[in-house]
């Protein structure tokens, strides 16, 4: 079986139980095993032949203060949030904590796994890589005291910019117009859309067929044409293939309508546009590791700028916005 030994170690364990057991002088044993009489006299006084432990008696970090320690043990037991979660939600707190040195500090109190939960986990499906500019768009209905309205939201497949507008209805008009604002919101090319198959984005299914096809073109399809944008539409009964949309309607609602009450549309308005800057730029979102979704599209336009219409960078929000 190989021995471990300190990487500038001269003798092995059994040198070193030589030097333990046999009677000699000091000089005599450093001659004979071309030691200094300092080594012989070590392991002469130890009682084992193993390398003594290296480093601090106990483990600390370097970066981290006891105080900052006992802050992130507390904030991981009492929130049992996952690493990278814990990293932004902390940050703000302890400006200097990287992912590493939260790991380590995770590690050394016996808290870097998350208990398991019951169940087991599905199987993660990773999303087809495509660059910046495919929009996932749907609707969804919301009410304040004065009635109903159509919440239409876009969010984009790789950078997670999202885009959300109300409307007192929904129809081909409508989607047609949250089309256009979509585009002159985004400030890069918008290649490709997927909606579902309603009323407001295509023809029901008899009428894309036939002779008078090319010539009764959906509204939608026109401003898409008119834009050089592609639209996909989701397979009929199939609402998961435009999961990451209606997962933001579910985010949108939660903090708005879900939350609070609202007397009139305009306060809505307000709220959710609020919301939705606050998403785009401070939202930290693990897919994108760390980045907020704009952070992401300021990214890409420093590898492709091809692919925008204008430079991002003026569109970030400062004091006077």
């Amino acid at each position: 079986m190989g021995q471990i030994l300190h990487g500038s170690a001269r003798t092995t364990e059994a040198i070193r139980r030589a030097i333990q057991l046999r009677q000699e002088s000091v000089r005599a044993a450093a001659k004979r095993y071309g030691v200094s009489p300092t080594t012989i006299q070590k392991w002469r006084t130890r009682q084992t032949t193993a390398d003594a432990a290296m480093g601090p008696k106990e483990a600390r970090s370097t970066v981290l203060t006891p105080e900052e320690e006992a802050v992130i043990v507390a904030f991981r037991r009492h929130t049992l949030l996952p690493l990278d979660d814990c990293l932004y939600g902390l940050q703000p707190t302890i400006p200097h904590l990287t992912r590493s040195s939260l790991h380590r500090c995770l590690e050394r109190h016996g808290i870097s796994r998350l208990p398991e939960m019951e169940g087991d986990k599905p199987k993660k499906k990773r999303f087809a890589d495509y660059p910046i500019g495919y929009m996932h768009i749907d609707i969804a209905e919301v009410r304040t005291e004065e009635g109903k309205l159509y919440l239409f939201v876009a969010i984009d497949r790789t950078s997670k910019l999202a885009f959300a507008k109300l409307e007192t209805e929904a129809n081909r008009y409508t989607a047609s117009d949250f089309l256009r604002a979509l585009v002159a919101f985004v400030p890069y090319k918008i290649h490709t859309v997927l909606t579902d198959n309603g009323v407001q984005f295509c023809h029901a299914p008899r009428n894309r067929s036939g002779p008078t096809a090319l010539y009764s073109r959906h509204m939608f399809d026109r401003v898409c044409h008119e834009h050089g944008i592609e639209h996909r539409l989701t397979k009929p009964n199939h609402p998961w293939t435009n999961g990451q949309v209606e997962r933001m309607n579910r985010t949108i609602k939660d903090a708005t309508v879900k939350r609070y009450h609202y007397d009139t549309h305009e306060q809505l308005r307000v709220h959710l546009q609020l919301f939705v800057d606050a998403y785009n730029y401070a939202r930290r979102l693990k897919t994108l590791r760390g980045l907020t979704p704009y952070e992401h599209v300021l990214q890409v336009w420093t590898k492709e700028p091809e692919r925008f219409r204008l430079d991002p960078s003026h569109l970030i929000p400062g004091p006077y916005t």
